[in-house]
């Protein structure tokens, strides 16, 4: 693997984590309400496995392995958009959740792109 493969690779690994950061932080601001704590773990735990899944692909068995991996981070990036539409914020944090499920759908198509050139 070449040092720009690899570069691009811990970049992506990166930018995973640090949108599960985000997260994070975003739900520590919003109010907790019977209603939305359920919403919120899932939340945290769909922005998380983004990056978990990919460390995983990074360090696959093989290219099923691999694939599935992706797939997954995939998967997950979709369910994280999910999670964010069914949260509603106060105003101040809207511009925040947008900006979280725009970088989701990102995620989404970066993942998607990868399965596609590696099958």
């Amino acid at each position: 693997m070449t040092e720009i493969q690899k570069s691009k690779r811990y970049d992506l690994e990166d930018r995973t984590a640090q949108f599960a950061r985000q997260v994070r932080i975003f739900i520590s601001g919003l109010p907790r309400t019977i209603a939305t704590v359920e919403d919120e773990e899932q939340l945290t735990r769909s922005s998380g496995s983004i990056g978990a899944n990919y460390i995983e692909a990074n360090e696959s068995l093989g290219k099923k392995d691999f694939l599935m991996k992706i797939k997954i981070c995939r998967k997950e990036a979709k369910e994280t958009e999910y999670w964010l539409k069914l949260i509603n914020p106060p105003s101040q944090l809207q511009t925040i959740k947008d900006n979280l499920a725009e970088e989701a759908r990102q995620l989404r198509h970066i993942f998607g792109a990868i399965l596609t050139k590696s099958q």
